[in-house]
């Protein structure tokens, strides 16, 4: 092609088109300059972002089953399942971090990598820390047993990994099981304890509806004990198994797995069974489970204990649903959702004799608030719309009636009152609840809308405790006696608390408003 001569007359008719333009733009902007509304539209976009402000959250991709964390060295060792592919790949590894608060933690890349050995990637399982040597690797070595899907047929197995660099990264024992497939279909999660009275090591392992007991002396050979047998659940995941001293002074063990109580009008959370632990076998003192939450997203729950008392035991679990892993907008940061916060759970005996798990956020917590709104008392008949706002806090408040149909509180909510989560106690049919139909929330057949509890609504008075963040929902009841977990996603700007008593007067006492700052530094 041939080069064209562009003369100086072209150049000057260019330049003078040029400034024409320029003109036009700022007298338009003169005579319509924008609102202040389409300004904070444009920062929000640019602003805006839905990772979490106090929950725990993978550095990136996809996280799900929490792996029981463990202290030692010094600080907790968490493992937890993270997808570095997602959502363009499969499988699954054990991705690190590090606390020394449970609040605060210190990524520590990935410890157990994906398709390193011919079978396939590691699952769910747990890990111990080998004091006294009894694998073999050295004394306090991390031992691991995960969960894999053979080479021989994809059949879930057990297979041992071990750290001798205090769980920064692991080795294959070996690629055969060391616990084989007996013929199930479901064989999967182990969880390890030590039983220091039998001076061994006990498994409770997920063969479908049932949860099976093994021991072993060195964590390399297991031998099956006995099986508990659960109803109605569902295939159960993630089994537990731990002791605790009641309030009472009373000892009791408790067996727990995360199971879908749906058929039987019952949470798709963490189940568990109080009863008794004979080094062989669970035999349970009722015959039905309770549940650790109420609400749609505490899944793959494990609990653990304290630093060094060992007289504290917390709860965490991954804030999400099988029915609808994948409906999150946090992938436009980059990362597929988050944790609960950890919990203290203390195990309670109540009038009628029975004993309860109780749920309540650490203290840790605390060390957060940025700022406090208190007040003493505030008299609500209809509703009332508070001058405090926020999106990441945590709301403490005694409420009492004498005659009331509904009442409580709605949080996240737009300007326009259409957009809010309502969190409250329907007294005329003795229920709580937690409802995120009235905001941006992750199912979207709408059947996991409203999650409810039995309230008695007799006592006419009810303590409420809520955790709020980016996409999250944690409601105490009662000091724990009732929570709920849900995934919901407000809009940047719904930040509004409003209170309110239906059918009547309710007070509102000692309403006291946290307000966290971030833990991402």
């Amino acid at each position: 092609m041939k080069n064209k001569v562009f003369n100086k007359n072209g150049y000057k008719w260019i330049a003078v088109f040029f400034l024409i333009c320029l003109g036009s733009i700022f007298f338009i902007r003169l005579l319509f300059p924008p609102t202040d509304k389409k300004i904070n539209q444009v920062a929000n976009k640019s602003t805006f972002t839905y990772r979490p402000v106090y929950h725990f959250s993978a550095p990136d991709k996809w996280i799900n089953d929490p792996q029981r964390p463990v202290f030692f060295d010094g600080k907790y060792h968490y493992y937890y399942l993270y997808n570095k592919d997602y959502p363009n790949g499969n499988g699954t590894e054990w991705r690190q971090a590090t606390s020394q608060d449970l609040v605060h933690w210190k990524d520590e890349e990935v410890a157990i990598p994906k398709y390193t050995t011919k079978n396939g990637d590691p699952w769910t399982g747990s890990f111990v820390v080998d004091d006294q040597n009894t694998a073999g690797f050295r004394k306090g070595a991390v031992v691991a047993i995960v969960t894999q899907p053979s080479a021989n047929g994809g059949k879930q197995e057990q297979y041992l990994w071990y750290s001798t660099n205090n769980g920064k990264t692991f080795k294959s024992y070996s690629d055969q099981p060391v616990l084989p497939n007996p013929g199930t279909k479901d064989f999967r999660d182990p969880k390890i304890i030590w039983d220091s009275q039998a001076n061994k090591w006990v498994m409770v392992l997920v063969e479908g509806p049932k949860i099976g007991f093994y021991e072993s002396r060195n964590l390399k050979e297991w031998h099956y004990t006995g099986g508990f047998f659960t109803q109605d659940i569902g295939i159960i995941e993630c089994p537990d198994l731990f002791k605790i001293q009641a309030n009472d002074g009373t000892y009791k063990w408790v067996l727990g797995a995360s199971a879908n109580g749906k058929s039987i009008s019952k949470p798709n959370t963490y189940a568990y069974w109080i009863g008794d632990y004979n080094g062989k076998e669970f035999f349970t003192d009722n015959s039905g489970p309770q549940w650790l939450d109420y609400g749609f997203d505490w899944y793959a729950g494990v609990t653990f204990q304290d630093d060094k008392s060992n007289k504290k035991r917390y709860a965490l679990a991954w804030m999400n649903n099988w029915d609808y892993p994948n409906s999150t907008p946090t992938l436009r940061d980059g990362f597929n959702e988050v944790d609960s916060i950890v919990r203290q759970i203390q195990l309670k005996k109540q009038d009628n004799n029975k004993y309860i798990l109780t749920s309540q956020p650490i203290e840790a917590l605390n060390q957060l608030t940025l700022s406090t709104n208190f007040y003493k008392e505030i008299e609500v008949n209809g509703s009332k719309t508070h001058n405090v706002k926020g999106d990441a806090f945590q709301l403490d408040t005694d409420i009492s009636w004498s005659h009331v149909k509904n009442v409580g509180l709605r949080i996240r909510e737009s300007t326009n009152k259409q957009r809010h989560i309502d969190v409250g106690l329907f007294v005329q049919n003795n229920f709580s609840y937690v409802n995120r139909g009235f905001t941006d929330q992750p199912d979207k057949t709408n059947k996991y809308v409203e999650s409810r509890a039995p309230f008695d609504a007799s006592k006419k008075k009810v303590h409420l405790k809520v955790l709020v963040d980016k996409t999250s929902i944690e409601v105490f009841i009662d000091d724990g006696y009732v929570t709920y977990s849900s995934e919901v996603f407000p809009h940047s700007n719904d930040n509004g608390i409003t209170l309110f008593s239906d059918g009547g007067t309710s007070i509102f006492n000692n309403v006291t408003i946290k307000h966290f700052r971030s833990i991402n530094r």
